[in-house]
Protein backbone atom coordinates (compact mmCIF):
# COMPACT_ATOMS: atom_id res chain seq x y z
CA UNK A 1 0.00 0.00 0.00
CA UNK A 2 1.37 3.38 -1.01
CA UNK A 3 1.82 6.30 1.38
CA UNK A 4 -0.96 8.13 -0.45
CA UNK A 5 -3.41 5.24 0.09
CA UNK A 6 -2.54 5.10 3.79
CA UNK A 7 -3.06 8.85 4.08
CA UNK A 8 -6.51 8.75 2.46
CA UNK A 9 -7.61 5.78 4.60
CA UNK A 10 -6.62 7.61 7.76
CA UNK A 11 -8.41 10.71 6.49
CA UNK A 12 -11.60 8.72 5.83
CA UNK A 13 -11.54 7.25 9.34
CA UNK A 14 -11.05 10.72 10.80
CA UNK A 15 -14.00 12.10 8.82
CA UNK A 16 -16.20 9.20 10.02
CA UNK A 17 -15.32 9.97 13.63
CA UNK A 18 -16.06 13.66 13.16
CA UNK A 19 -19.44 12.86 11.57
CA UNK A 20 -20.36 10.86 14.66
CA UNK A 21 -19.56 13.83 16.88
CA UNK A 22 -21.39 16.47 14.86
CA UNK A 23 -25.21 16.26 14.83
CA UNK A 24 -27.38 17.03 11.85
CA UNK A 25 -28.25 20.66 11.47
CA UNK A 26 -31.41 21.84 13.20
CA UNK A 27 -34.48 21.20 11.11
CA UNK A 28 -32.79 18.54 8.97
CA UNK A 29 -35.42 16.11 7.69
CA UNK A 30 -35.05 12.37 7.91
CA UNK A 31 -35.29 10.55 4.61
CA UNK A 32 -37.63 7.54 5.14
CA UNK A 33 -35.87 5.73 2.30
CA UNK A 34 -32.54 5.73 4.16
CA UNK A 35 -33.67 3.16 6.75
CA UNK A 36 -36.79 1.79 8.43
CA UNK A 37 -35.57 2.51 11.96
CA UNK A 38 -33.32 4.96 13.75
CA UNK A 39 -32.07 5.54 17.28
CA UNK A 40 -31.35 8.89 18.88
CA UNK A 41 -27.73 8.92 20.00
CA UNK A 42 -26.03 11.59 22.06
CA UNK A 43 -22.29 12.22 22.09
CA UNK A 44 -20.68 15.02 24.00
CA UNK A 45 -24.07 16.50 24.79
CA UNK A 46 -25.09 16.57 21.12
CA UNK A 47 -27.74 14.36 19.57
CA UNK A 48 -28.26 12.82 16.17
CA UNK A 49 -30.46 10.24 14.46
CA UNK A 50 -28.48 7.11 13.65
CA UNK A 51 -29.91 4.50 11.23
CA UNK A 52 -30.40 0.98 12.60
CA UNK A 53 -29.17 -1.51 10.01
CA UNK A 54 -29.82 -4.75 11.90
CA UNK A 55 -33.31 -5.18 13.27
CA UNK A 56 -35.07 -8.11 14.94
CA UNK A 57 -37.08 -10.24 12.53
CA UNK A 58 -40.12 -10.91 14.76
CA UNK A 59 -43.48 -10.60 12.98
CA UNK A 60 -47.08 -10.30 14.15
CA UNK A 61 -47.60 -13.97 13.31
CA UNK A 62 -44.96 -14.91 15.88
CA UNK A 63 -46.90 -13.32 18.74
CA UNK A 64 -49.33 -15.74 20.36
CA UNK A 65 -51.99 -15.17 23.03
CA UNK A 66 -51.91 -11.37 22.82
CA UNK A 67 -54.67 -11.16 20.21
CA UNK A 68 -56.58 -8.27 21.82
CA UNK A 69 -53.47 -6.13 22.28
CA UNK A 70 -52.21 -6.99 18.81
CA UNK A 71 -55.53 -6.18 17.13
CA UNK A 72 -55.91 -2.86 18.93
CA UNK A 73 -52.40 -1.56 18.31
CA UNK A 74 -52.40 -2.78 14.71
CA UNK A 75 -55.68 -0.96 14.04
CA UNK A 76 -54.32 2.23 15.62
CA UNK A 77 -51.18 1.92 13.48
CA UNK A 78 -53.23 1.47 10.30
CA UNK A 79 -55.20 4.61 11.17
CA UNK A 80 -51.92 6.44 11.67
CA UNK A 81 -50.49 5.26 8.36
CA UNK A 82 -53.70 6.32 6.58
CA UNK A 83 -53.48 9.85 7.99
CA UNK A 84 -56.56 9.26 10.15
CA UNK A 85 -56.90 10.23 13.82
CA UNK A 86 -54.85 7.87 16.03
CA UNK A 87 -53.53 7.75 19.58
CA UNK A 88 -50.24 7.51 21.42
CA UNK A 89 -50.06 4.13 23.15
CA UNK A 90 -48.74 2.80 26.45
CA UNK A 91 -48.10 -0.96 26.65
CA UNK A 92 -47.65 -2.03 30.25
CA UNK A 93 -47.26 -5.29 32.15
CA UNK A 94 -44.69 -7.75 33.54
CA UNK A 95 -41.36 -8.29 31.81
CA UNK A 96 -41.20 -10.65 28.86
CA UNK A 97 -44.92 -10.62 28.04
CA UNK A 98 -44.56 -9.29 24.48
CA UNK A 99 -44.81 -5.50 24.81
CA UNK A 100 -41.66 -4.51 22.93
CA UNK A 101 -41.99 -7.48 20.56
CA UNK A 102 -45.38 -6.17 19.45
CA UNK A 103 -43.95 -2.77 18.51
CA UNK A 104 -41.05 -4.37 16.63
CA UNK A 105 -43.39 -6.79 14.84
CA UNK A 106 -45.56 -3.89 13.69
CA UNK A 107 -42.53 -2.23 12.16
CA UNK A 108 -41.53 -5.40 10.31
CA UNK A 109 -45.05 -5.98 8.97
CA UNK A 110 -45.85 -2.39 8.08
CA UNK A 111 -42.49 -0.99 6.96
CA UNK A 112 -43.47 -1.78 3.32
CA UNK A 113 -46.51 0.46 3.88
CA UNK A 114 -44.42 3.41 5.04
CA UNK A 115 -44.09 2.84 8.80
CA UNK A 116 -40.81 4.04 10.31
CA UNK A 117 -39.52 3.93 13.89
CA UNK A 118 -37.24 6.11 16.03
CA UNK A 119 -36.02 4.60 19.30
CA UNK A 120 -35.39 7.07 22.12
CA UNK A 121 -33.81 6.19 25.46
CA UNK A 122 -35.48 7.48 28.60
CA UNK A 123 -32.52 9.71 29.44
CA UNK A 124 -32.82 11.39 26.03
CA UNK A 125 -36.47 12.38 26.41
CA UNK A 126 -35.38 15.96 27.02
CA UNK A 127 -34.40 15.97 23.32
CA UNK A 128 -37.91 15.08 22.12
CA UNK A 129 -38.61 18.56 20.67
CA UNK A 130 -35.39 18.35 18.62
CA UNK A 131 -36.23 14.82 17.46
CA UNK A 132 -39.72 15.84 16.40
CA UNK A 133 -38.30 18.80 14.49
CA UNK A 134 -36.22 16.33 12.44
CA UNK A 135 -39.35 14.31 11.60
CA UNK A 136 -41.87 17.09 11.09
CA UNK A 137 -42.94 17.80 7.53
CA UNK A 138 -41.36 14.71 6.00
CA UNK A 139 -43.00 12.03 3.90
CA UNK A 140 -42.51 9.25 6.46
CA UNK A 141 -44.85 8.13 9.23
CA UNK A 142 -42.81 7.78 12.41
CA UNK A 143 -43.37 5.91 15.65
CA UNK A 144 -41.24 7.36 18.43
CA UNK A 145 -40.53 4.27 20.52
CA UNK A 146 -39.62 4.45 24.22
CA UNK A 147 -38.88 0.99 25.61
CA UNK A 148 -38.99 -0.04 29.27
CA UNK A 149 -40.09 3.40 30.36
CA UNK A 150 -40.18 4.21 34.07
CA UNK A 151 -39.21 7.09 36.30
CA UNK A 152 -38.07 7.32 39.90
CA UNK A 153 -39.20 9.86 42.45
CA UNK A 154 -36.51 12.41 41.64
CA UNK A 155 -36.53 12.00 37.86
CA UNK A 156 -37.67 15.12 36.05
CA UNK A 157 -37.19 13.82 32.49
CA UNK A 158 -40.78 12.57 32.48
CA UNK A 159 -41.92 16.18 32.22
CA UNK A 160 -40.45 16.39 28.72
CA UNK A 161 -42.55 13.42 27.61
CA UNK A 162 -45.59 14.75 29.45
CA UNK A 163 -45.34 18.07 27.61
CA UNK A 164 -44.96 16.48 24.18
CA UNK A 165 -47.88 14.11 24.75
CA UNK A 166 -50.41 16.74 25.69
CA UNK A 167 -49.29 19.82 27.50
CA UNK A 168 -47.65 22.22 25.11
CA UNK A 169 -49.11 24.88 22.87
CA UNK A 170 -46.92 23.35 20.16
CA UNK A 171 -48.86 20.50 18.60
CA UNK A 172 -47.18 17.19 17.77
CA UNK A 173 -47.02 16.78 13.97
CA UNK A 174 -49.55 14.43 12.39
CA UNK A 175 -46.81 12.14 11.01
CA UNK A 176 -45.51 11.29 14.51
CA UNK A 177 -47.00 9.00 17.17
CA UNK A 178 -45.48 7.77 20.44
CA UNK A 179 -45.51 4.12 21.56
CA UNK A 180 -44.02 3.35 24.98
CA UNK A 181 -43.62 0.16 27.00
CA UNK A 182 -43.34 -0.08 30.77
CA UNK A 183 -43.54 -2.54 33.63
CA UNK A 184 -45.58 0.07 35.53
CA UNK A 185 -49.06 1.20 34.65
CA UNK A 186 -48.44 4.76 35.82
CA UNK A 187 -44.73 4.80 34.91
CA UNK A 188 -43.68 5.85 38.41
CA UNK A 189 -43.44 3.91 41.71
CA UNK A 190 -46.56 4.00 43.83
CA UNK A 191 -46.41 3.83 47.62
CA UNK A 192 -49.06 3.19 50.24
CA UNK A 193 -48.40 6.60 51.78
CA UNK A 194 -49.41 8.29 48.53
CA UNK A 195 -53.00 7.09 48.97
CA UNK A 196 -53.39 7.78 52.67
CA UNK A 197 -54.45 11.35 52.00
CA UNK A 198 -57.17 10.44 49.52
CA UNK A 199 -60.66 11.71 50.40
CA UNK A 200 -64.21 10.96 49.32
CA UNK A 201 -66.18 14.13 48.59
CA UNK A 202 -69.81 13.89 47.51
CA UNK A 203 -69.27 10.24 46.67
CA UNK A 204 -66.22 10.93 44.49
CA UNK A 205 -62.68 9.79 45.25
CA UNK A 206 -60.15 12.65 45.25
CA UNK A 207 -56.51 11.60 45.09
CA UNK A 208 -53.65 13.43 46.72
CA UNK A 209 -51.44 15.68 44.61
CA UNK A 210 -48.70 13.02 44.65
CA UNK A 211 -51.02 10.43 43.13
CA UNK A 212 -52.45 12.88 40.62
CA UNK A 213 -48.95 13.74 39.44
CA UNK A 214 -48.10 10.07 38.89
CA UNK A 215 -51.34 9.30 37.07
CA UNK A 216 -51.25 12.40 34.88
CA UNK A 217 -48.48 11.14 32.59
CA UNK A 218 -49.98 7.75 31.76
CA UNK A 219 -53.39 9.36 31.23
CA UNK A 220 -51.96 11.33 28.32
CA UNK A 221 -51.61 8.13 26.32
CA UNK A 222 -54.85 7.56 24.43
CA UNK A 223 -54.40 3.77 24.39
CA UNK A 224 -53.56 1.65 27.43
CA UNK A 225 -52.79 -1.97 26.58
CA UNK A 226 -52.20 -4.33 29.48
CA UNK A 227 -50.14 -7.54 29.22
CA UNK A 228 -50.38 -10.39 31.72
CA UNK A 229 -48.36 -13.46 32.75
CA UNK A 230 -48.99 -16.67 30.83
CA UNK A 231 -50.57 -19.80 32.17
CA UNK A 232 -48.75 -23.09 31.61
CA UNK A 233 -50.50 -24.11 28.40
CA UNK A 234 -49.99 -20.75 26.71
CA UNK A 235 -46.34 -20.78 27.70
CA UNK A 236 -45.95 -24.23 26.13
CA UNK A 237 -47.76 -23.06 22.98
CA UNK A 238 -45.22 -20.26 22.53
CA UNK A 239 -42.30 -22.58 23.24
CA UNK A 240 -43.63 -25.00 20.60
CA UNK A 241 -43.92 -22.17 18.07
CA UNK A 242 -40.29 -21.13 18.52
CA UNK A 243 -39.05 -24.73 18.55
CA UNK A 244 -40.70 -25.20 15.16
CA UNK A 245 -39.23 -21.91 13.92
CA UNK A 246 -35.75 -23.16 14.86
CA UNK A 247 -36.30 -26.59 13.31
CA UNK A 248 -36.41 -28.47 16.62
CA UNK A 249 -39.01 -31.12 17.58
CA UNK A 250 -41.81 -30.36 20.00
CA UNK A 251 -42.29 -33.57 21.94
CA UNK A 252 -42.94 -34.65 25.52
CA UNK A 253 -39.28 -34.27 26.38
CA UNK A 254 -39.26 -30.74 25.01
CA UNK A 255 -42.33 -29.76 27.00
CA UNK A 256 -40.86 -31.16 30.21
CA UNK A 257 -37.64 -29.25 29.61
CA UNK A 258 -39.60 -26.08 28.82
CA UNK A 259 -41.39 -26.25 32.17
CA UNK A 260 -38.14 -26.85 34.00
CA UNK A 261 -36.56 -23.92 32.16
CA UNK A 262 -39.42 -21.63 33.26
CA UNK A 263 -39.08 -22.83 36.85
CA UNK A 264 -35.35 -22.14 36.90
CA UNK A 265 -35.84 -18.69 35.39
CA UNK A 266 -38.76 -17.82 37.64
CA UNK A 267 -41.02 -16.78 34.79
CA UNK A 268 -43.50 -18.22 32.29
CA UNK A 269 -43.31 -15.58 29.59
CA UNK A 270 -42.92 -15.32 25.85
CA UNK A 271 -39.33 -14.23 26.31
CA UNK A 272 -38.56 -17.25 28.49
CA UNK A 273 -40.15 -19.57 25.92
CA UNK A 274 -38.12 -18.01 23.12
CA UNK A 275 -34.87 -18.35 25.07
CA UNK A 276 -35.64 -21.98 25.89
CA UNK A 277 -36.34 -22.79 22.23
CA UNK A 278 -33.04 -21.23 21.14
CA UNK A 279 -31.15 -23.18 23.78
CA UNK A 280 -32.74 -26.53 22.96
CA UNK A 281 -32.53 -26.09 19.18
CA UNK A 282 -28.88 -25.10 19.40
CA UNK A 283 -28.06 -27.92 21.79
CA UNK A 284 -29.69 -30.57 19.59
CA UNK A 285 -27.95 -29.21 16.48
CA UNK A 286 -24.61 -29.26 18.27
CA UNK A 287 -25.16 -32.88 19.34
CA UNK A 288 -25.87 -33.83 15.72
CA UNK A 289 -22.62 -32.27 14.52
CA UNK A 290 -20.64 -34.04 17.26
CA UNK A 291 -21.88 -37.47 16.28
Amino acid sequence: MSKADKFFRRAERLVERLEQLVPAAAGTRVDPDDAVAWRWRTTGGRGRLEPIRRFTSVTLGDLLHVDRQKETLERNTRQFLSGLPSNNALLWGPRGTGKSSLVKALLNDYAPHGLRLVEVDRLDLVDLPDIIDCLDGGDGRYVIYCDDLSFDENDATYRALKTVLDGSVLDTPENVVIYATSNRRHLMPEHQADNQGARVIDGELHHTEAVEEKISLSERFGLWLSFHPLNQQRYLDIAAHWLKAHGAPDDEQARAEALQWALLHGSRSGRTAFQFARDRAGRLALEDTDE
